[in-house]
């Protein structure tokens, strides 16, 4: 699944004042409901904590791939933010984290999921595509980025 499936430019953001791990994971939770009428924020944001509660989705070197799974979502829907100032997202390097893109996928579909997710964290593995989203000075340049 290409990643303009999964992303909007409407759901892409680069954000500036300094946040915690809860209010990203709130603002993706606002976005993607935003976007999604169908999805209410409060089980969105939920589905993201229940499984930060198992173990940060912060993979390392800055970025994080926040994801929840619920019954009521047809596709795959992602939001992407970019923070001006790295936050505290307890990562397995124990480095803080100013790229964060989120996964909401269909409860059932386990197999398409590990699927996405590969995809996206390989994406975001390479170097020279994270240094120039970290260097992105608007939503849209940041989405142009991650979808090329």
């Amino acid at each position: 699944m290409e990643i303009t499936e999964l992303l909007a430019p409407e759901r892409t953001r680069c954000v500036e004042p300094e946040l915690s791990k809860k209010r990203a994971l709130e603002m993706i939770s606002d976005l993607a409901a935003e976007q999604c009428p169908e999805l209410p924020r409060h089980e969105l944001f939920e589905s993201l904590m229940a499984r930060e509660k198992m173990g940060s989705t912060g993979i390392g070197k800055g970025i994080a791939l926040p994801h929840g799974r619920l019954s009521r979502i047809k596709k795959p829907v992602a939001v992407l933010l970019k923070c001006e100032k790295p936050i505290e997202f307890d990562a397995i390097d124990q480095q803080p984290v100013d790229l964060l893109f989120a996964l909401f996928v269909p409860e059932e579909q386990h197999q398409e999921f590990l699927a996405v997710l590969a995809g996206v964290a390989g994406k975001l593995s390479q170097k020279e595509l994270c240094r120039a989203m970290r260097k992105a000075a608007d939503n849209h340049h940041l989405y142009q980025l991650v979808t090329q």
